[in-house]
């Protein structure tokens, strides 16, 4: 980051936003069979629908005035999103996408992490026969097939902007990962296999390892443990692996029953969202969510993530960007 200089200025850099995401969500929906819908950006409080993330971030809540209730800045869609599946009627194997703005206000801000969070999030009906780890790898597959043809649009319109991500996604555990590396921490993990494939999709992430330790948190309730992952990029301006997406088969009954004990949190089936999956009235589903400034950043060849969104940053981060040259929106 000492020698940094964008290869795009700021007008260039709005422009190229608006490819990418214009791009992306015409290709990812095509890939898909997805339709985009509008969805909440609050939800009740006790409702059971916001995402608890890793269990411990504080929602942005407010009262409201007419009500009475509290009210909560979601975190992201993941239950909302089954429940519109189910209340929209969507056919088999079709599913939505949509524009998901989000506050995290524990976030630590730097260069890829923001208070401000923008993602695809998606949300697809699958049989109970899909719900494998065949199913799971050719939709990412998919999905990394609409990363690509979106780099070639950006690379067409500014051609400065070359394309260096692998032509295939690879795929490995975080068990392999452990028993790869069992002296490296999950994060330098997670960097030896992007920098070894380029692009790596990292499954099976929220449950223990052999050492007892989780090789990231994942919230007990909407993903698969055993059948989810991230879409991992090695980034090449930061030297570092870089997460585009959270994703994977979302839980059925008995993968939310067992995940819900290990967590201690079966207080949970008392919400509606919970009585529904454990009922079977939604429908079984894969879905996930892909940040809009995570993907812009990447493809724009940006050092940090407040040069692709407007967001507020402390002063420390503020004078660490002005000394590296990066101008912030």
């Amino acid at each position: 980051m000492e020698k940094y200089v964008s290869k795009l200025n700021e007008f260039d850099t709005q422009n190229a936003i608006s490819l990418v995401k214009e791009k992306f969500a015409s290709k990812l929906c095509e890939n898909l069979n997805l339709s985009r819908v509008s969805a909440p950006l609050f939800v009740k409080q006790g409702s059971g629908i916001n995402d608890d993330l890793n269990g411990v971030e504080r929602p942005v809540s407010f009262d409201i005035l007419e009500t009475g209730e509290i009210a909560e800045v979601v975190h992201s869609l993941a239950k909302w999103k089954r429940m519109a599946l189910l209340k929209y009627g969507f056919p088999m194997h079709a599913g939505l996408y949509t524009d998901m703005n989000a506050i995290r206000r524990d976030e630590v801000c730097d260069n890829l992490h923001s208070i401000y969070v923008d993602q695809w999030d998606w949300e697809k009906i699958i049989t109970a026969g899909d719900r494998t780890e065949d199913y799971l790898k050719q939709t990412v597959k998919s999905i990394y097939s609409a990363v690509l043809d979106t780099a070639k649009e950006i690379e067409k319109a500014y051609p400065v902007l070359d394309c260096y991500l692998p032509q295939n996604i690879s795929f490995v555990s975080t068990y392999e990962l452990e028993e790869k590396y069992p002296d490296l921490t999950p994060k330098q993990r997670e960097y030896e296999a992007a920098k070894q494939y380029g692009a790596v999709f990292i499954m099976k992430i929220g449950g223990r390892l052999k050492n007892g330790e989780k090789h990231d948190g994942r919230a007990p309730d909407y993903d698969d443990w055993n059948l989810n992952g991230d879409i991992v990029l090695y980034n090449r301006v930061l030297d570092i692996p870089f997460e585009i997406s959270s994703m994977g088969i979302r839980v059925d009954r008995d993968s939310l029953l067992s995940q819900l004990k290990a967590e201690n949190k079966e207080e949970r089936t008392k919400y509606e969202f919970h009585k529904m999956l454990i009922s079977g009235a939604l429908p079984l589903t894969i879905g996930g969510g892909i940040g809009q400034s995570r993907l812009s950043m990447f493809l724009l060849h940006k050092a940090h993530i407040g040069e692709v969104q407007v967001s507020i940053w402390p002063e420390k981060e503020v004078l660490k960007c002005k000394a590296h040259g990066i101008n912030l929106l």
